[in-house]
């Protein structure tokens, strides 16, 4: 390693808290000085940690892109012929390239970021994802001072041609929700029998209970969050344990803003069941464990939440491609549409802030049971 990836190496060790450094190594490699420098400088002015970990992401394979592509780092500000250059090398017709190899992006800048970990993904991109890489790049480049031509009418033509000429199904993030009676199946699967099965129980009922929480969020959580609050006494009289939850800020709140919610009854029992097995009073609410059913001290990393849900997915016998960590955000909207919950009462719990996103779950669940589907 040389003297300068090293120092680069060192300086990203010290924003390692809120950006994805496992790959610590290979980013000081691949970005630049300036690279690193904005990145620092976006941490020391509060941006939210998913906002980072997405940049960082998105800025280390569209230098791994270019570096592949034009054989240099890239320029800022952008000139308009790259990022065109960009749009045909991710959006392109597969029916084409079968008989036009130069169609789309070139074999050798394939196999690059192949072999580097950066391409995964056996056909083009998404819409949605060109859109968000050529999104954060106009970020990163107003936060260097650059401006770049992302807003050239004859970028916007080519992305709208493009995305016309290989038409695609929007599809969720989970394709199946995980519902009430879903959620049952996987908590089934959970037979308290370790620490493993304590663990993934609290995790499942604290993520859906609390509205559907995302898989940061879930990894994130800390004791330190956790606030008890008085029994809920229910009809017949018995009260029910409640927490309440700090989430600070989050993807839709206010930088200032500390969203709460709460839980109440099974869920806390299982938290704090899972707290008292591994002996949690303080730091890291989810934490890994090894083989030998030690706890780490670290907290989960948030892919690891969605490997627990398929994990128990095929436990429970279904298909762990149909659901993932998404399908419990989801799934608690849809359950609560299913039970007649009204959707204001269900979003202070979500936390959602678009009506017209948490109103699409409601509306799936009223025309499947509506009388305009049972026509017959």
């Amino acid at each position: 390693m040389s003297d300068a990836v090293h120092i680069r190496a060192e300086q990203l060790d010290t924003i390692a808290s809120v950006l994805p450094i496992d790959r610590r190594d290979k980013l000081a490699e691949l970005l630049t000085d300036q690279d690193v420098e904005t990145l620092r400088h976006l941490v020391n002015e509060g941006m939210g940690e998913n906002t980072l970990r997405a940049l960082t992401s998105d800025l280390a394979y569209l230098e791994a892109w270019s570096l592949a592509a034009t054989g240099s780092p890239l320029p800022w500000p952008a000139p308009e012929a790259l990022l065109l250059q960009f749009v045909a090398h991710h959006l392109w017709d597969p029916a084409r390239r079968e008989s036009d190899p130069d169609h789309g992006m070139p074999v050798d800048v394939d196999r690059a970021l192949r072999d580097g970990g950066f391409l995964r993904s056996a056909g083009p991109h998404t819409a949605a994802t060109v859109r968000r890489r050529l999104a954060n790049w106009s970020t990163l480049s107003k936060w260097r001072g650059a401006a770049g031509a992302f807003a050239s009418p004859a970028l916007k033509s080519a992305i709208r041609l493009a995305i016309r000429a290989v038409p695609r199904q929007r599809r969720r993030k989970s394709a199946k929700a995980v519902t009430g009676d879903v959620l049952a199946k996987l908590l089934a699967t959970c037979g308290d029998h370790n620490l493993r099965d304590l663990r993934d129980r609290a995790l499942l009922m604290v993520a859906f209970a609390s509205g559907g929480r995302r898989r940061s969020e879930v990894a994130g959580l800390r004791k330190e969050q956790l606030t008890v609050e008085a029994p809920v006494k229910v009809e017949d009289g018995t009260p029910l344990p409640s927490l309440s939850i700090h989430l600070g800020r989050t993807k839709n709140s206010g930088a200032a803003q500390d969203e709460v919610v709460y839980l109440t009854g099974g869920p806390v029992d299982a938290l704090n069941a899972w707290l008292a097995a591994a002996r949690i009073d303080s730091g890291s609410v989810f934490r890994a464990i090894d083989r030998w059913g030690n706890v780490s001290r670290r907290a989960l990393d948030p892919k690891a939440v969605n490997d627990i849900v398929k994990q128990r997915v095929a436990r429970a016998g279904l298909e762990p491609g149909e659901f993932s960590a998404h399908g419990l955000r989801s799934g608690y909207l849809t359950e609560a549409a299913n039970r007649g919950i009204p959707l204001p009462e269900a979003m202070e719990q979500s936390r959602h802030r678009s009506v017209q996103q948490a109103t699409s779950y409601y509306n799936d669940a009223t025309r499947r049971s509506g009388r305009a589907a049972r026509l017959l």
